[in-house]
């Protein structure tokens, strides 16, 4: 854990950067218009939510002693972060400015979330979604590409939309899994006991994703690991998204797409 220290004097040096009177004369010295009061802070590294309750509420205090503007706290979060807080601890998170969570979700498919020792099924993300929206807390899933494997990519995007359906998430945002030589995860492969997807077996995949998806929500797959970038919200930009992923899939070949992810740095 980050020690309260390290977390204070981050916000000091932004409440020094944007809130100060010398920083406010140097803009007005610039041309420059005064930034706009900080309304939202986003806790990152790992899945800050995972910290008790105590703990996340002390962070709210701090945040507001140094940017008193803001309105609202973001993080990442694991499905399993809330299994050991209260209903009434996620009112109180609630009512403290946390709200807007990123959860990587990652599947809906059972058998992929086993195998890769993720330590939730799909049943826990309902229940622990469901827990977040009764304490008014929103949330937006991360959604990753190729977690069930060679073969089983569109059977593994209808099993995660059949579960989002039920739920809420103001973002479905998908990330194509991309797997380094110093992962567990390549030595699976390299045991026989896993096959990745192919590159349009992927793309193939995200189509059925966004054909099963009949709620209303932001789909984005922008991240790096994406060679193309998409984005639209469903479901009025629907058909959008699903003829870009169409013309991709007959359009570019595999070689193109494998020499992408064969070339990617990092994430």
């Amino acid at each position: 854990m980050s020690p309260l220290k390290d977390i204070e004097s981050d916000l000091l040096e932004a409440q020094i950067l944007r809130t100060n009177p010398h920083s406010k004369m140097l803009n007005i010295l610039s041309g420059k218009s005064c930034p706009e009061p900080i309304r939202r802070v986003f806790l990152t590294g790992a899945n800050p939510f995972v910290l008790k309750t105590d703990k996340l509420l002390e962070i709210a205090e701090i945040i507001r002693k140094y940017l008193p503007s803001v309105e609202s706290i973001g993080c990442f979060a694991r499905v399993t972060d809330s299994v050991k807080k209260t209903d009434e601890e996620l009112t109180l998170l609630r009512q403290a400015g946390y709200n807007r969570l990123t959860i990587g979700a990652e599947t809906g498919d059972n058998a992929a979330l086993s195998f890769m020792q993720k330590g939730y099924t799909a049943r826990d993300i309902l229940t622990q979604c469901r827990r977040l929206e009764q304490a008014d807390i929103s949330y937006g899933f991360f959604y990753l590409t190729g977690i069930s494997g060679k073969g089983n990519g569109e059977s593994g995007a209808k099993a995660t939309a059949k579960i989002f359906n039920q739920l809420h998430p103001f973002l479905v945002g998908p990330n194509m899994l991309t797997i380094y030589p110093d992962s567990v995860l390549y030595r699976e492969i390299r045991n026989g006991n896993w096959q990745e997807e192919g590159e349009l077996e992927k793309y193939r995949e995200l189509h059925t994703l966004v054909e099963n998806l009949h709620i209303e929500t932001y789909f984005a797959a922008m991240g790096a690991s994406n060679a193309f970038q998409l984005r639209g919200r469903l479901p009025e930009d629907k058909e959008k998204l699903l003829k870009t992923l169409e013309r991709i899939i007959s359009d570019v070949s595999e070689q193109e797409l494998r020499r992408y992810r064969k070339h990617l740095p990092h994430l």
